[in-house]
């Protein structure tokens, strides 16, 4: 009987221990919310749920976010392979031929242009199990395990395979104090004081804006890095600074909360899958992702 009311007590801790899998996974409970197709709030009451049956914090909490405690990081490391088995077992008992397909993307494009799209491919393909895994770091493929990721940008990178989705020429934008200012004082004089958003260090995105608006680009250190597309739109709203951005900020433009700022754009910039694998059909799910996508976007 005790064996049997201890057991109880730990099932009752499952779905605890699963979130705390995936927001450790994320160090973010955004991600894990996402993820999990739950509420932030709900993501932090599991976790604070199973923090109080094991008795210790598994995150330590920072006013930028969370960070895995030392007890949390132990936890981690038996929990993760553990749930991993969970799931590939369970699949090998029902029998089913299901493919699981881990799509890398960005928050900002999962909700503004992919998650509408995605009930038409699962009706056609009820056989693939798709796992939205929100990447900060697009370019980084040997830290997050996934089968195919789409990246924002030129699509002139040289570390994986690059298939276009769809072109979406880049654009400064401003909130409507930058617009002003730039009408006031013209886009030259404006654009040399503005706090230039980027989304990482070694971008050039900008530099290549410059080029093509034909002005000299500013030599200064008044930038700042903003990885995740969606809190770069909020930092441009709250007139942190500038960003590049596309149509998929439609919602902010058409309100007139975000504003184009100039016509010149970065018209080869665009959204392309990214994979590392030469041949597609060592994993037709991959194969039959990205030709769905294609068609249903041409």
């Amino acid at each position: 009987m005790a064996q049997g009311v201890l057991l109880s007590t730990h099932f009752q801790h499952y779905d605890a221990l699963r979130v705390f899998v995936i927001a450790a996974q994320h160090e973010n409970l955004s991600g894990a919310a996402e993820v999990l197709h739950l509420t932030k709030g709900a993501v932090s009451q599991q976790i604070k749920r199973l923090e109080a049956y094991l008795g210790f914090d598994v995150f330590d909490r920072h006013p930028r976010g969370i960070r895995l405690s030392e007890k949390g990081r132990k936890l981690l490391a038996v929990a993760g392979p553990a749930f991993t088995d969970i799931e590939s077992r369970l699949i090998q008992l029902r029998g089913s031929p299901q493919q699981t397909l881990t799509i890398g993307v960005t928050s900002y494009f999962a909700s503004r242009w992919l998650s509408p799209r995605l009930t038409g491919f699962m009706r056609q393909h009820p056989q693939i199990q798709l796992r939205i895994q929100p990447m900060i770091d697009q370019l980084n493929f040997d830290g997050e395990e996934v089968d195919l990721s789409i990246r924002w940008g030129h699509g002139r990178w040289t570390d994986c395979l690059i298939t276009k989705l769809f072109n979406c020429p880049a654009w400064p934008s401003g909130n409507r104090e930058a617009y002003e200012q730039v009408t006031a004082e013209g886009i030259k004089t404006a654009f040399a004081s503005f706090t230039l958003l980027r989304d990482r260090d070694d971008s050039n995105a900008w530099s290549e804006w410059f080029k093509v608006a034909g002005l000299k680009s500013p030599i200064r250190m008044d930038t700042l890095i903003i990885t995740d597309p969606n809190v770069r739109v909020q930092a441009v709203l709250d007139g942190q600074g500038i960003a590049l951005n596309d149509d998929l900020a439609g919602e902010e433009i058409s309100s007139g909360k975000l504003v184009r700022l100039s016509e010149f754009e970065l018209k080869d910039y665009g959204y392309f899958f990214a994979y590392k694998n030469k041949n597609l059909t060592d994993n037709p799910a991959v194969e039959q992702f990205m030709e769905w996508i294609l068609n249903s976007h041409s």
